[in-house]
């Protein structure tokens, strides 16, 4: 179940960094409760996730999660760059999300 908080908490993590841009700096309303309300859904998902996962390893799963992303959403709604070498990357990062759960060991 730790890890399904994981993802949970990766996907609230997508959905208020993606809020950041939305509230333009939290001056709309609307955007801004958004962000606020899914920072904390996610940091509640990421504290269940760590009773079972080492911190390091959920940390970093999550934050990856996160980064993959709201970058793919940048590219698909935002029109950010889809330069190969930034897509390459981005791929780095999800090889080193699957590493991770490859080879974590419960506590």
């Amino acid at each position: 179940m730790s890890w399904i908080y994981i993802l949970i908490a990766s996907l609230f993590e997508i959905s208020w960094a993606v809020g950041l841009k939305y509230s333009e700096g939290f001056t709309q309303l609307k955007a801004s409760v958004f962000t606020a309300v899914t920072m904390i859904l996610s940091y509640i998902f990421l504290s269940l996730g760590v009773r079972d996962i080492p911190i390091g390893t959920a940390y970093a799963v999550w934050t990856g999660i996160g980064a993959v992303g709201t970058a793919v959403y940048g590219i698909l709604f935002f029109d950010e760059s889809r330069d190969l070498i930034r897509v390459s990357f981005i791929f780095l990062i999800i090889i080193g999300i699957i590493g991770l759960r490859l080879t974590y060991k419960s506590v």
